[in-house]
């Protein structure tokens, strides 16, 4: 395979006309730089110039090789001085992972005050974990802990989710309610059975086990409408009738706005550990400290 330093030494010597200047602009030996003109040379097999006690005269060989390569060649340059000088910034940058309702809740409100840069990425967890591990990300918000000896990720618990009952302001609970103070879980869930259902494509765990931890079996339906987040579930659900199954650290503020009402916790909570899983070699450790500081001050348990 032709090294692309080749190319780069030929482009300086046909721009610079001479072997010598073609090294000061590389930083190079003159005999480093004839060394890579000769094995490009081998490499085209053709003569790429032709030499003259004073000037490096480009064959025609050599002209139409420049104008193929000259292009690319200036671009690479583009990023390496792109890249070189973002390695030599003094600024930390985090690169993060959850999904988007954690990320628009928690952190996206701490964003214009955070002294350092941050990049964050949206998936499911298993993907998250998968970036971790392959050092793209430095930290990951999950609800499952991953027991791997040989990975270089730390899991550490930090809160708890609880996946709750809630009901569009419009939506009569009356019989549902009255149902629960009664204790009768058959009558309850045959009245759940009656309303309107929404759900999250990438929550339909927490409704199946919410559902098997109350009624001691799976959910005989699924619902109407499957949504891409809680937040779209939440919007739908303002003012509106129907019922869903979500994380009440992230509904928490709807309920307490009135646009959405709690209606259950159920009589077995249905409970996700949540942790931070990071890297142990991550470089930035204080600034993973303060993102971790910002998670635990706003997920209190909200009973």
């Amino acid at each position: 395979m032709v090294n692309l330093e080749w190319y780069r030494t030929f482009k300086e010597i046909y721009e610079n006309g001479t072997l010598t200047k073609a090294s000061v602009a590389l930083y190079a030996s003159q005999p480093g730089v004839s060394v890579h003109l000769n094995a490009l040379e081998a490499y085209v097999g053709k003569k790429l110039f032709e030499r003259t006690s004073r000037k490096m005269i480009p064959t025609e060989e050599g002209k139409f090789l420049y104008e193929y390569i000259i292009d690319p060649i200036n671009v690479l340059e583009i990023a390496e001085q792109h890249f070189k000088k973002t390695t030599q910034e003094k600024n930390p940058s985090l690169h993060i992972g959850m999904c988007s309702e954690t990320f628009q809740m928690i952190i996206e409100p701490e964003v214009p005050k955070l002294e350092f840069d941050l990049v964050a990425k949206f998936g499911n967890h298993m993907d998250l974990i998968k970036d971790l591990n392959n050092g793209i990300l430095d930290l990951v918000i999950t609800p499952k802990k991953q027991t791997n000896k040989t990975t270089l990720v730390n899991y550490t618990p930090f809160s708890k989710e609880s996946i709750v009952l809630v009901a569009g302001k419009r939506t009569d609970t009356f019989k549902i309610e009255d149902r629960l103070k009664k204790g009768d879980l058959q009558t309850v869930e045959q009245e759940l059975l009656q309303h309107r259902w929404y759900s999250a494509s990438n929550e339909m765990e927490h409704f199946r086990k919410f559902w098997y931890k109350n009624f001691n079996k799976r959910p005989t339906f699924k619902p109407n409408y499957i949504l891409p987040s809680i937040n779209s579930i939440i919007r739908c659900l303002s003012n509106e009738n129907g019922l869903a199954l979500v994380p009440d650290f992230l509904c928490k503020d709807a309920i307490a706005s009135n646009e959405i009402k709690l209606v259950w916790e159920g009589n077995t909570p249905t409970e996700n550990t949540l942790y931070f899983a990071s890297r142990t070699d991550i470089k930035y450790k204080k600034e993973l400290a303060i993102l971790q500081d910002i998670f635990i001050s706003k997920m209190k348990p909200s009973h």
